[in-house]
């Protein structure tokens, strides 16, 4: 079996609990593996349709595939934090999501409620701090991919604002750009 994923700074005495392995395991490598990516199809096909929303912050996210073209979608958490949006990349800057963005030049379609054309902006690693420390308290399932406890001054969140991108969600017109 391959190592588990990073290792928060504040685990338990005795190792990190089963849920937290286990979701290291899934995601290892830094990516999700058969089980994970069916989960994900699952989550992504009810934060579309309404039927899971994780407190309102479940969404879909649609990116074109930076190989086939084909848009590829996927769960997320947008997090609302100081009267903006965003999304947060638990699996740091390899993630093919974050690839098919940065590849199509921020270009994306938000799925719930009907299509919402977005672009995503790169937030500047010096302002990810209170960002991830949002994004902890709302993500429980990202928690074990990112190596600060949630409980943790977002001082500290500093030492690993590089490592977790992060994307301010702005709102742009269909046919400003070819959507994804």
């Amino acid at each position: 079996m391959a190592a588990p994923g990073p290792v928060t700074a504040e685990e338990p005495r005795g190792g990190a609990a089963p849920w937290t392995r286990a979701k290291r395991w899934m995601y290892r490598g830094g990516r999700p593996d058969r089980l994970a990516r069916a989960m994900n199809r699952l989550s992504a096909w009810m934060f579309e349709r309404g039927v899971l929303t994780g407190g309102g912050r479940g969404v879909t996210l649609q990116v074109r595939g930076r190989r086939s073209g084909r848009p590829v979608t996927f769960p997320l958490v947008l997090v609302r934090h100081d009267g903006a949006a965003y999304l947060v990349s638990m699996l740091g800057q390899d993630a093919q999501w974050v690839r098919n963005v940065h590849a199509d030049d921020g270009r994306a379609v938000l799925l719930r409620h009907g299509p919402q054309p977005v672009r995503l902006v790169d937030v500047p690693v010096d302002e990810r701090p209170p960002i991830l420390r949002r994004f902890l308290e709302v993500a429980p399932g990202a928690r074990p991919h990112v190596a600060v406890d949630r409980h943790a001054p977002v001082e500290a969140f500093a030492a690993v604002a590089a490592q977790h991108p992060v994307f301010r969600v702005v709102p742009r017109e269909r046919g400003d750009d070819d959507a994804p």
